[in-house]
């Protein structure tokens, strides 16, 4: 079976995918793919116009869509998965993953009293023009009779 046929076309060394690979095992698009390598979070490796990607980008990649996922900006992405590359005990990294967990849901938490409280306002809104239109549908039934 060939690619035509649905099977991976043979990479010359293990370990390495193109940009349509990684396009499609996270369903992404190409473009993203290039804007999170002008971001600094990949960094493949150039042969002319041929992106070709390692294993370590492919793990950044994902890491990358899972802070997505969460709610969190690229810089802060970055931060945390440059600390991986850097040092061999996650300690740092996974203190600084959960501060910034923690100021994430803080935000989240906020958000979401902030939209109860339009939701309130909304609804005692409604009610309002609810009452006022029912107060007025006499009025109009008693001048049309006239």
């Amino acid at each position: 079976m060939n690619a035509a046929e649905g099977q991976r076309p043979a990479r010359e060394e293990p370990g390495e995918y193109s940009i349509s690979e990684l396009s499609r095992e996270f369903d992404v698009t190409p473009r993203a793919i290039r804007f999170y390598e002008d971001q600094g979070l990949l960094a493949p490796r150039r042969e002319g116009q041929k992106r070709i990607y390692t294993l370590r980008d492919r793990t950044r990649l994902k890491l990358t869509l899972r802070g997505k996922r969460l709610g969190l900006t690229l810089s802060e992405i970055r931060e945390i998965v440059d600390m991986y590359d850097e040092r061999r005990d996650e300690r740092p990294q996974l203190e600084r993953f959960l501060a910034v967990l923690a100021h994430h849901r803080r935000s989240l938490e906020q958000q979401r009293e902030d939209i109860e409280a339009q939701l309130a306002e909304i609804s005692t809104f409604e009610k309002r023009c609810r009452k006022r239109l029912a107060e007025q549908a006499p009025r109009k039934r008693a001048a049309r009779r006239a």
